[in-house]
């Protein structure tokens, strides 16, 4: 995320993680809202369009995410961030922690 770009969005959110278990996921629990075969790097969030970039610098310093899930319903700001462990989304926890969010480019 260099170069001339729009300076993001910040804002503090509750940040969460989940992983490709049936009962925290829906009928295709390794694909995302979009499609994508779940990875490192995948978060969900209900309040921003999919595609969005965003980073945790808190958390994880300068790395990207992408949105590209969603979440239940009743939870809008919000996001939750996939893991391939479930130990280690348990041992994640809840975080009220500072998100940038980048625009989305247009191609």
């Amino acid at each position: 995320m260099s170069g001339n770009r729009e300076a993001p969005r910040v804002i503090k959110i509750p940040v969460t993680a989940y992983n490709s278990l049936p009962n925290q996921t829906d009928s295709t629990p390794f694909n995302t809202a979009d499609g994508t075969y779940v990875r490192d790097g995948l978060i969900a969030a209900n309040f921003l369009p999919l595609g969005t970039r965003v980073k945790f610098p808190d958390l994880y310093g300068d790395k990207e995410f992408i949105v590209k899930d969603r979440m239940n319903a009743r939870y809008n700001y919000k996001a939750d961030i996939w893991m391939e462990n479930y130990s280690d989304a348990i041992h994640f926890g809840v975080h009220y922690t500072t998100i940038e969010i980048y625009p989305v480019r247009v191609k």
